[in-house]
């Protein structure tokens, strides 16, 4: 929690005294399942993490479903809205922009790893006893563990025609439904050309490359409960565990092993 023990509220936090601390380390609140923060915005850089459970992070240059092994960077006065899947803890760390290394102020929203070491900073920077000199010593060393990864937004917008909708809708309640665009033509009184076109403008993505996306979106969820990957594979629509690994890999950046690494207590 913060050190007010009430969780951060949307917008500026309240100035630091940069000759006391550098970060300032807002805490971990939880967030109930299907619970989402109002779009907001910060002054400072912010570090954003889940503790535990899932977290997705809209802001209008993307959108990304991360685990605890994953944190992401939001740019000072980018707006976003944190919301969870299934109950979660959000974790918050504040930077000032001046007092951050060029090397790690990206302009961009960035994914970053969270391994053991940038855990066990984030776990002491947490800590209300630490002297300046000791908070300012663990705070230079984060700079030198934030650490980007390859991870690409999978988000799978929702199309603005009430007939590609319909198909969308269907695809978001079963991701595995192989039907053509020709075969949901029929069922919505639309033909094939102009579905195609219907997805490519009101979602930005060709449909072959939407319903990719939005497979893999589907299968996070279920990745992070710790089910097989055969299964869930097959949950989402692909025939083999290796057909999905192979296809999280090219459209997600990480393999799912990679991304919900297995932690040991």
């Amino acid at each position: 929690m913060s050190r007010t023990g009430q969780p951060p509220a949307p917008g500026p936090h309240p100035p630091v005294d940069p000759s006391v601390l550098t970060a300032l380390f807002i805490g971990d609140f939880p967030i109930p399942r299907g619970h989402a923060l109002p779009p907001h915005q910060h002054t400072d850089h912010q570090l954003a993490w889940p503790v535990r459970g899932l977290l997705r992070f809209r802001t209008a240059r993307g959108s990304w479903l991360l685990p605890p092994s994953l944190a992401l960077w939001i740019p000072a006065g980018l707006p976003h809205a944190p919301e969870s899947e299934g109950d979660a803890v959000l974790g918050s760390l504040y930077l000032p922009p001046s007092d951050c290394p060029p090397s790690t102020s990206w302009a961009e929203p960035t994914v970053l790893a969270v391994g053991p070491l940038l855990r066990a900073l984030l776990d002491h920077l947490v800590r209300d006893d630490l002297a300046p000199e000791a908070r300012a010593r663990a705070e230079a060393v984060l700079f030198d563990v934030l650490r980007p990864v390859p991870v690409t937004d999978v988000s799978a917008p929702e199309p603005t025609d009430p007939r590609a909708r319909e198909v969308a809708r269907a695809l978001a309640a079963d991701p595995s439904d192989g039907r053509t665009l020709r075969e949901w033509g029929s069922r919505v009184g639309a033909s094939e050309r102009t579905l195609a076109r219907l997805f490519a403008t009101g979602t930005g993505l060709a449909f072959d490359q939407w319903r990719k996306r939005l497979r893999m979106r589907a299968a996070m969820p279920l990745l992070a409960e710790g089910l097989p990957v055969e299964s869930v594979a097959h949950r989402v629509g692909y025939a083999s565990a290796s057909s999905f690994v192979a296809a999280f890999h090219r459209i997600v950046g990480l393999t799912p092993r990679q991304y919900f690494p297995v932690r040991e207590e």
